[in-house]
């Protein structure tokens, strides 16, 4: 499923921003929908997962995942009694492990989806960022619990997520993003519509990455709304609802 995986040149280990191509669900999850969340078959989203896992080189056992809350919620990944049964993941958003049997994911369709490595590659996360996440400082706590495993010099890459040209938010949003204790008037553009702006998501997850000391960033500048390979909350949204699956991203250490 090479041509159905976009990966990054600064994670040399198994890994992948997995595009919804290469499944077996039916429209609307067609067809690589890795989430159970949704209301796709049960069997379905185990064969999808089942086929990340492979591209990986593990058991799909040990294809870990959380029920994703917008939070600030890090994950670590340990002994194997640290493993849980597909789908029973606990609540948060990022996923870190020194375990090279074991590969940590997020699910997005417009979010920011993070992979990270220590400069060994023997400790890796994945962090699951929306706006609200990012402002809560899930990137920060992500490397913090990696630097508690021992990471060194933590390089990062963002995933496909919606665009900075296609990200349209209100007023409340940007004052929330704006009374965080960061920097984040720069990422929002005004447009011709009253009290509307354009947001950088990644540039911004980009840059709470950087200040939280990530040494490298690469940014894939994906655009999910628009490109039809990924699934897409705001796509869905335009179009008048509905519903549609998530595409996964995912990374495991170095043996």
């Amino acid at each position: 499923m090479s041509e159905d995986v976009l990966k990054s040149a600064l994670l040399p280990m198994p890994h992948g921003f997995f595009t919804r191509r290469g499944g077996v669900s039916p429209a609307p999850y067609d067809s690589l929908n890795c989430s159970f969340s949704s209301q796709d078959e049960w069997d379905n989203i185990v064969e999808n997962r089942a086929r990340v896992a492979q591209s990986l080189q593990i058991e799909p056992t040990h294809l870990m995942g959380l029920k994703q809350t917008h939070s600030n919620i890090v994950v670590a990944i340990t002994s194997q009694t640290d493993l849980w049964p597909l789908g029973k993941g606990q609540e948060g958003d990022a996923l870190v492990t020194n375990r090279p049997d074991v590969g940590v994911s997020v699910i997005t369709a417009d979010c920011g989806p993070i992979l990270l490595r220590s400069d060994d590659g023997r400790i890796v996360g994945a962090a699951h960022a929306g706006w609200r996440g990012a402002v809560g400082g899930v990137l920060e706590a992500t490397i913090s619990k990696m630097h508690q495993l021992g990471a060194q010099n933590i390089v990062a890459a963002i995933g496909p997520c919606i665009g900075s040209s296609s990200y349209e938010v209100a007023e409340d949003m940007r004052n929330t993003v704006l009374a965080a204790p960061f920097d984040g008037e720069r990422f929002f553009t005004k447009t011709d519509k009253k009290g509307h702006y354009l947001f950088d998501l990644a540039g911004y997850c980009a840059a709470r990455l950087k200040n939280a000391g990530a040494h490298q960033i690469d940014v894939l500048s994906v655009d999910t709304l628009h490109d039809q390979r990924f699934f897409s909350h705001r796509r869905r949204t335009l179009a008048g609802g509905g519903n549609i699956g998530h595409q996964i991203s995912a990374i495991r250490p170095r043996g």
